[in-house]
């Protein structure tokens, strides 16, 4: 056993949860607190425009036009076709945007535009796919030049849809565009996601995949193979730029997800929360970000070897020739969009200094969802000069954070405005915010930062969670443990693997983790006849436990699902009642 996994009490491990949908949220804040965003003493958030839609990066020009990518296209109450950018204007000069024009004529199938950037007079922007680009006319509030194929990205490929297909785009002062091509699936394993699967080494998706390609920026019709590797090792980047005080290109990548799901003789629920690493990266031309088989441990502050290639949360293997990031994030708080200030506006310190997006995380249950601000990184040539600082917060209206869907919005992109404001995307709704500085720039200082660098300890969804006190839901879930000890040990035994004979094992199963109203059916009204569980036949009977209350079925429930190395969302009282109302579950007919 590794000392690794020792740091948190076994015993806690068997009640932690995942991504619970059964677990109470606090109640959401006032809308007037939902709209205010939390910045240093001086700083001003205001609203530019509210509800543009599903907003990914934005970029303004010099004569303040903002323009915002949406993720896909939408339907427009002035249009009959979709669209899937975003112009704004403000011609009152009071902050904020009275003239919207929707626009893009393009094709998108991919549903996950992301980039939007600004080049020698274009509008640079991308599709899961693609990118295009438009020329633009100054002064003009939407482009009216043809829609131009720069690059075509196969990255559907023998039937099959590949992860991580975002595709950030950043221009050096050569003439250069970066595209990165994302990871197909998690850690590079033939059987993707599968618990204890191993990974390919080597690692052949490497060739296509996992990395940084540079093309010409101005050339069109390209694919995959007009571009050369830059970068190898990157799992995944959405914030990428390009830096040009320092001159060169900086990203950050999204580290990879399971720990705990696929490895859980190594990793608690605890570990999984927080690592890996969400990497800040100098990409210099070469570079290896070590994935697939290392990761970034912040806490250890090493590169460790994966447990697809034979880790176990200590091992470090080569990770030590591997270039350590500028700064390692903690994990899943999900950076999508990095910006270096170079106006005039902020204070000083803020001058080439890095503002981070963290869009926020998904699977850190049973602790607070994390991430959900926009951080600051003070640099120095090229290089951190100070920890990360929280700039930018209160996005979410509500803390902790028990499901994603309970934020209120979720930072995306960032731009510097002609004025040196910054503006701030959110992907929920499509609120576009500007933050400007209205106090003395020369007073600025400790005394401003200090109220911030407090929330890294005081907000749940930024501070580093107590393996025991932090856990969200903890007696209710201690409750459903002890539901399961009192009606079904006998049978599944208390580490749900079944007796191997007449009692399936609870591990890993979709009978567990995948459909909810089959689940609370079969506890409720018993189960005979024979059922395949993952590719095994059973023949023998479940007894009704319609005696329990909703409510227990309900723990019960939501702790299988997220015990015995399963992730399914939990299960409310609510959901047990309608489902005994109904009667037995029966297949939906077509």
């Amino acid at each position: 056993m590794s000392l690794f996994r020792l740091s948190v009490p076994a015993a806690l491990a068997s009640l932690l949860v995942g991504c619970s949908s059964a677990v109470q949220s606090p109640a959401p804040a006032p809308a007037a607190s939902r709209s205010t965003l939390v910045v240093p003493a001086g700083f001003e958030s205001t609203v530019f425009h509210d509800g543009v839609g599903r907003a990914r990066h934005l970029a303004v020009t010099d004569d303040g036009i903002v323009y915002v990518k949406l993720r896909g296209p939408q339907a427009r109450e002035s249009a009959a076709t979709f669209k899937g950018l975003v112009a704004l204007r403000d011609n009152g000069s009071d902050g904020r945007a009275d003239e919207m024009q929707a626009f893009g004529d393009y094709e998108d199938v991919g549903d996950y535009g992301t980039a939007l950037r600004l080049y020698e007079g274009h509008i640079y922007f991308s599709t899961a796919g693609e990118v295009y680009r438009q020329k633009l006319t100054p002064g003009q509030l939407v482009p009216t030049s043809p829609v131009e194929l720069v690059l075509k990205h196969h990255y559907k490929q023998d039937g099959k849809s590949y992860e991580h297909i975002a595709k950030p785009i950043a221009f050096d002062d050569r003439g250069h565009l970066y595209v990165p091509f994302g990871a197909p699936g998690d850690v590079c394993q033939d059987n993707n996601r599968q618990p204890g699967a191993p990974g390919a080494d080597p690692c052949g998706q490497l060739q296509w995949h996992g990395g940084v390609w540079q093309f010409d920026a101005r050339k069109l019709g390209q694919t995959e193979k007009d571009g050369r590797r830059y970068a190898t090792g990157i799992r995944s980047l959405v914030a990428m730029t390009w830096n040009r005080h320092a001159g060169e290109l900086y990203a950050l990548q999204h580290g990879r997800d399971d720990l705990y799901r696929s490895w859980p003789q190594y990793y608690t629920r605890w570990h999984s929360a927080v690592l890996p690493s969400e990497e800040f990266f100098r990409v210099t031309e070469g570079f290896d970000g070590g994935w697939p088989y290392y990761y970034f441990d912040w806490m250890q502050g090493k590169k460790l070897l994966n447990p697809e290639y034979g880790g176990d949360g200590t091992k470090e293997g080569r990770g030590a020739t591997l270039t350590p990031p500028l700064i390692g994030f903690p994990g899943h708080f999900a950076p999508n969009d990095l910006l270096f200030y170079d106006g005039d506006q902020f204070p000083e310190r803020y001058r080439h200094g890095a503002f981070i997006a963290f869009h926020g995380s998904t699977i850190r249950m049973p602790y607070s969802q994390a991430g959900y601000v926009v951080a600051f990184v003070p640099m120095r040539d090229g290089r951190p000069s100070g920890d990360w600082e929280v700039f930018a917060d209160g996005f979410a209206g509500i803390d902790p954070i028990p499901n994603t869907s309970d934020a209120a919005a979720r930072p995306m992109g960032l731009a510097q405005g002609p004025d040196g404001s910054l503006y701030v995307s959110d992907s929920v709704k499509g609120r576009i915010w500007k933050i400007r500085y209205r106090g003395n720039r020369g007073d600025f200082g400790e005394r401003q930062l200090a109220p911030m660098a407090a929330r890294r300890t005081t907000q749940a969804h930024l501070r580093h969670p107590d393996a025991v006190k932090d856990v969200i839901g903890g007696p209710a879930l201690a409750e459903g443990g002890t539901l399961y000890q009192t009606y079904c040990v006998a049978c599944h035994q208390a580490d749900g693997k079944g007796d191997g004979a007449r009692f399936p094992s609870l591990h890993s199963t979709r009978w567990v983790s995948g459909n909810k109203p089959r689940l609370i059916s079969v506890v409720l009204h018993g189960l005979q006849g024979e059922i395949d569980v993952e590719g095994r036949t059973w023949n023998g009977v479940m007894p009704a436990h319609g005696f329990l209350t909703d409510e227990q079925v309900a723990k019960l429930l939501t702790y299988l699902r997220q015990s015995f190395g399963n992730l399914g969302q939990g299960v409310s009282a609510e959901e047990v009642a309608q489902q005994r109302a109904k009667g037995p579950w029966t297949p939906p007919t077509r």
